[in-house]
């Protein structure tokens, strides 16, 4: 059977049933969402003169949620024209709807009766054959299929989605003894090729695996920081980066997911375990004094932590007053610091006999050994587990691969001498001579420990590791901000290597190399990346400490070299295709835009972002912009020149930077020929598919086209917007000087209107522009403050 998930539905309008809408929809499935049919009109209603029975009132709560979801933050829609995919219904009026839809996914109160009637309805009006989940974060999946038609329960599992779902990675699915081995594998693949998510399998167990083990670390640290007498913002300050976990660390993190939600998964286990397990899951009185009081977190404007103007204060568990929030330190988190690697950090820690080794060890070694203890009860292998709570709660390494990091044996020595239980399988796994759960082989392949063996772990053949390439097949070549490497089928992949991948003179000699190597030896180019940013821009310092010392001959020099490089990217004879994500900013933005085409990130901030720093972009990227603008118009249009440089002017100028790669096509960064990754460690895999879909159809370098330019009368017009932005405070005297600048750039200086132009005319201009700016001492505060505060200075 060749399954296909062309239209869902989703049952509950709450915010997660409004969150998985907004995700379905922006992978393109049109998407019902409904609710139950008030039994009361709202004041507004009234006013309006409506009944219970007009579709307004009766579809209300999934309409109003619909529109809610413009206004969240983060943004669950990666396009506000998404929610065009996204249709209102209720139980009574559009249950019927359901026989037309491939996936209904469940997502109402997180109660079993409620479930039940839920889903008897849908058996009655489902198609055959479509798949039907919940979204339950702990309830029986195997209950909720009970008294169920046989293929609904063959079609039946849980999807349990983590919030916010735009954002989040991890997806588990929990299939039921009836649920058909082709469904379950039929979903895995969904889940990572098209909904863009980790998925694993877990077992029917209580909050499944990464809200079972991750909420057993959070009670663990709340009752060993009041055993301790340690305060919230010292434990903070030590269970985040420090240990490879998120910024939100410990407190700040139960502040964001609402401490009313943690005590409902906390319950969940609680009532559902026994003797020691049970004791760690009871929720302290001072938590369960916080809920009564509604200080739930983020959502209600205070909870562990409390914002007082610009100062945040910490909550003092015993007296429940805020105070100022204080931070540990201790010699042991000063030699975490200077340490390399994950392995050193953490040995610097947990065997460190101060205040923060000794919490440290009393609160991720029973992690570790909880872990140890669930496998088999809640996944089959420690791979799941580890990925669980990488993918969901932002872990840098799951629980087996950090205990890996500290060390197997002496770790399990010191807990035996401590008297604390050990997993019997963990003792014989060393009685047996294997002392690591890991393992890379020769190929650089992983391995995992898996019943008395090492077995390697299966990825999907769309995840291409730069770092096991490097291994398998070496480097073609490299230097201190760049590696060219050959990724297979005669493609070949630039990775930029310098610190935040900021563009400097190593860079701009590699791309030269690259597009050389490429042209005489391969198919075509990725440039990408799997660092944190795809590119922040270019060395800010480096410029800033050239200008201090008026080197302009040398910036001249570097920023026609940049130039130079950015147009043999453009006209290399092979296909370069540039894979950004996360942050593609300034000049990393800059890079991308010559490319033949573009394979963004669904998650891509891309924006020419050089205003902010007191400077225009000067390696071509407005050139560029203003060209893709022009260029990605329907042919046989008309063209209204002053329209297109006036957007791309108000871009520029503003420093407008996309939320998504959605946003970065709409803001014309990307064309519709461009692509876009849902999942994105398939990312260079996509682009390594286009290089060779392009070079199969025959490649060719693009014809270089005079550009049409608006000329001193268009200048006048976007000077005079210019004016009206500085005249009601949206630009300062300093924003106005390089908005003149960026004007006089796109406009192509003083030539008439409709003038063509060559791309190196426009490029002398940018350059000049981008020298004068860069000598002034206005824009120079403006790099210094950037460097020192990493955000703007308005002067």
């Amino acid at each position: 059977m060749v399954r296909q998930i062309r239209k869902a539905a989703v049952l509950g309008s709450g915010v997660m049933g409004s969150g998985i809408a907004a995700h379905l929809a922006n992978i393109g499935i049109p998407t019902y969402i409904f609710d139950i049919v008030p039994r009361e009109l709202s004041e507004d209603e009234k006013k309006q003169g409506l009944s219970l029975e007009d579709k307004a009132v009766r579809n209300r709560l999934s309409r109003t949620s619909i529109q809610n979801l413009l206004k969240q933050k983060p943004a669950p829609l990666t396009s506000k024209s998404n929610l065009a995919l996204i249709e209102a219904g209720n139980f009574e009026d559009d249950i019927e709807k359901l026989g037309s839809v491939d996936w209904i996914i469940e997502v109402v109160v997180e109660n079993l009766h409620v479930k039940k009637e839920i889903f008897a309805k849908v058996d009655q009006y489902r198609k055959q054959g479509s798949i039907i989940s919940s979204n339950t974060s702990g309830i029986s999946v195997e209950a909720m299929a009970k008294g169920r038609s046989s293929d609904f329960q063959r079609n039946f599992l849980g999807t349990h989605f983590f919030n916010p779902p735009r954002y989040l990675k991890l997806l588990e699915i929990i299939p039921t003894k009836m649920t058909d081995p082709e469904v379950i594998l039929f979903m895995k693949q969904f889940g990572e090729d098209v909904l863009g998510k980790g998925v694993v399998e877990a077992k029917d167990t209580p909050n499944f695996i990464a809200n079972r083990i991750g909420t057993y670390g959070l009670l663990v640290t709340v009752q060993e920081m009041l055993k301790e007498g340690l305060s919230i913002g010292e434990v903070d300050s030590i269970t985040g980066p420090m240990i490879g976990r998120p910024k939100s660390a410990t407190f700040r993190t139960l502040d964001v997911v609402g401490l009313d939600t943690f005590a409902h998964v906390a319950r969940n286990v609680y009532e559902q375990v026994a003797g020691k397990e049970k004791e760690v899951f009871q929720i302290p009185d001072f938590v369960n004094n916080m809920v009564e009081r509604e200080w739930l977190g983020s959502k209600s404007g205070q909870g562990f932590y409390l914002k007082k103007g610009k100062e945040i204060l910490e909550l003092n568990p015993k007296t429940l007053e805020y105070i100022p929030r204080k931070k540990l330190k201790t010699p042991s988190t000063e030699m975490s610091k200077q340490a390399k690697g994950f392995s050193n950090k953490m040995k610097a820690l947990v065997y460190a006999d101060d205040r923060a080794g000794q919490l440290l060890w009393k609160i991720i070694t029973p992690v570790l050994t909880y872990s140890a203890a669930l496998l088999g009860e809640i996944a089959d292998d420690i791979v799941a587990i580890d990925q669980a709570m990488k993918w969901g709660f932002g872990w840098t390494h799951g629980p087996f691969e950090t205990w890996d990091a500290i060390g197997l044996e002496k770790s399990v020595t010191k807990l035996e001498q401590e008297g604390v239980h050990v997993p019997e399988w963990i003792k014989e796994m060393l009685r047996n001579g294997f002392t690591h759960f890991y393992k890379e082989n020769e190929q650089g392949e992983m391995l995992y420990f898996h019943h008395g063996e090492y077995k390697l772990v299966i990825e999907n053949p769309k995840v291409i590791d730069l770092k096991k390439m490097k291994k398998q097949k070496g480097v073609i070549k490299k230097n201190s901000g760049a590696a060219l490497i050959d990724i297979g089928d005669d493609v070949a992949l630039l990775e930029f290597t310098s610190p935040n991948n900021a563009i400097g003179l190593d860079i701009i000699q590699m791309i030269n190399y690259s597009i050389e190597e490429v042209e005489a030896n391969y198919k075509g180019l990725v440039i990408g990346n799997q660092g944190k940013n795809f590119c922040v821009g270019a060395n800010i310092a480096l410029m800033l400490m050239e200008a201090q010392d008026d080197n302009i001959f040398e910036l001249d020099m570097v920023i026609t070299q940049f130039q130079k490089a950015m147009l043999k990217i453009k006209y290399s004879s092979k296909p370069v295709v540039a894979a950004p994500f996360n942050m593609a900013l300034g000049g990393g933005a800059e890079v991308c835009l010559p490319a033949a085409r573009i394979q963004a990130s669904s998650e891509t901030y891309m924006g020419l972002v050089e205003a902010g720093v007191g400077l225009i972009p000067g390696g071509g990227g407005a050139k560029e912009l203003y060209y893709k603008t022009l260029t990605s118009l329907p042919k046989g249009v008309e063209v209204d020149l002053q329209k297109v440089v006036n957007k791309v002017f108000e871009m520029v100028a503003t420093a407008k930077v996309s939320s998504s790669g959605e946003e970065a096509r709409e803001n014309n960064f990307l064309n519709l020929v461009d692509g876009i990754s849902v999942n994105p460690d398939h990312l260079i895999y996509d682009a390594k598919q286009v290089v060779l879909a392009l070079h199969d159809q025959g490649y060719r370098a693009p014809v270089k086209e005079k550009i049409p330019v608006v000329g001193e009368s268009g200048y006048a017009t976007l000077l005079l917007g210019a004016e009206s932005m500085r005249l009601t405070g949206y630009l300062s005297e300093h924003d106005m000087v390089i908005a003149k600048k960026l004007a006089f750039v796109l406009a192509g200086g003083k030539v008439p209107f409709g003038t063509e132009v060559d791309e190196q005319y426009l490029l002398n201009l940018e350059k000049e522009a981008f020298l004068s700016l860069i000598s002034m001492t206005k824009s120079q505060q403006r790099m210094q403050h950037m460097l020192l505060k990493g955000k703007p200075l308005s002067n």
